[in-house]
């Protein structure tokens, strides 16, 4: 991450304000809301909750923010638990309340496509958060998601040490259906195969599922055995879990890395199980991707919000404003600086009786 990047702070009480407010705003999470009032409404449908982040830091810093630039607001929400059809039918639902700005993570981006031509021709517009959705969408706010790939990729080597050159790595990327994957895997091919030996195994994993992770690395090891591999690339943490659980079942220890700083992922890390995860700031993607929503439900400009411009994965849709945040790798000898002083998480939090040894050795207190 350069230096000059800001760190934000995702403080305890403004969560707990933004969960309380959270709370509030169940009624809309069925969307059977009335009409009456939903010109004041912002859509929000998140893609699954496998992932934690979703709904312990997404969906309540965007709704806090939302609140504050809008008091008379309010965020019709809803999940779509990793299935498509589920989005399709929130988002179809939220455009028959009359609902005129949306915020989407697409489960699937390519299927989004016709869901964003069809809004934009009823005067609906939609912010593409975190996956870029096909379709003519107003805005994206994400992470440069190659750069992801390349951090993973060289904390891989740097785990590896001196043996990298010889080492071979196993590689379990994320779903093929979201557009980010595709991104973290050919940045981290783009360390890995000029770094490591070789790439002796690779698979995408739907649904970013830990379950399937933890066959597909009982898979490789079937077929490349036990010492047929020094490394794994994990995409993210949660499937980083499932790896692990498959590397321990047969006593190997190597390096796992993954991504998203998640609470299990941090554990791991100072246990010694995992070797790095992915730190990405959510609160400040979440705000802007909320202030953003508001301007357009408002009618205002909001370019200043996106300095970059980027086109769709299809390449059908050319220069969509951007917003672009940066991310850095953390270790265990860096949780300490970087997840707890940023208010994350807790060091009681992280450091439950399991891990408590393990927190003092990394000077966690």
């Amino acid at each position: 991450m350069n230096a000059t990047t800001r760190r934000i702070v995702v403080g305890t009480a403004a969560l707990s304000m933004a969960v309380s407010l959270a709370a509030c705003g169940k009624a809309g999470d069925d969307n059977k809301g009335g009409s009456g009032g939903d010109s004041k409404a912002i859509g929000l449908l998140l893609p699954e909750n496998k992932t934690t982040r979703y709904e312990t830091f997404d969906r309540p810093i965007i709704e806090a923010k939302i609140k504050q630039l809008c008091s008379d607001c309010k965020v019709k929400y809803s999940n779509a638990a990793g299935e498509s059809d589920t989005q399709k039918k929130q988002f179809d639902g939220l455009i028959t309340q009359g609902v005129k700005v949306i915020i989407v993570d697409s489960v699937n981006y390519e299927a989004t496509k016709s869901w964003v031509e069809q809004a934009a021709k009823k005067g609906v517009k939609v912010v593409a958060y975190d996956r870029l959705a096909e379709g003519p969408v107003s805005a994206y706010v994400s992470y440069d998601n190659e750069k992801i790939g390349r951090l993973q990729g060289e904390a891989m080597v740097k785990a590896l040490g001196a043996k990298a050159k010889e080492s071979n790595v196993v590689m379990i990327n994320g779903s093929p259906l979201d557009p980010n994957a595709p991104f973290f895997k050919k940045g981290a091919h783009s360390v890995l195969d000029t770094q490591v030996k070789k790439v002796v195994y690779e698979q995408d994993i739907p649904d970013w599922s830990p379950d399937e992770a933890n066959k597909k690395m009982g898979a490789a090891i079937d077929s490349l055995g036990k010492d047929g591999f020094q490394g794994v690339y994990s995409a993210n943490d949660g499937m980083a879990g499932g790896i692990i659980t498959a590397l321990n079942k047969q006593g190997i220890k190597v390096p796992v890395g993954g991504q998203d700083s998640e609470l299990a992922g941090l554990q791991r890390i100072l246990k010694g199980d995992q070797a790095f995860t992915v730190y990405k700031q959510i609160k400040p993607e979440a705000e802007t991707t909320a202030e953003i929503a508001v301007r357009l439900l408002k009618g205002e400009k909001f370019d200043d919000l996106t300095p970059t411009k980027v086109d769709s994965v299809s390449g059908a849709i050319k220069g969509i404003p951007a917003k672009l945040y940066d991310a850095q790798v953390v270790t265990k000898e860096n949780v300490a600086g970087t997840i707890i002083a940023d208010k994350v998480y807790k060091a009681s939090e992280i450091c439950t009786p399991e891990y408590k040894a393990a927190c003092e050795a990394a000077g966690i207190k």
